[in-house]
């Protein structure tokens, strides 16, 4: 599934995902797997990507149930 908020967060935030990567220490290949649903990150880095948004991780990371 796509990390919407994630990529809105960093978008609000004129972050590229390469200046988003290099404040969390990945490669924009991550960041950009994580965006597209095709890698789920590590807690470490998942606060890493939310202290860098100014978000919560339920903000960037909680599915919602969608019955």
């Amino acid at each position: 599934m796509k990390n919407r908020n994630m990529k809105l967060a960093r978008v609000e935030k004129d972050l590229s995902q390469e200046a988003l990567a290099k404040r969390v220490g990945v490669t924009r290949q991550t960041i950009s797997m994580i965006e597209a649903g095709k890698f789920n990150p590590s807690l470490r880095l998942c606060l890493d990507i939310c202290h860098a948004l100014g978000k919560t991780l339920d903000d960037l990371f909680w599915e919602e149930d969608s019955q």
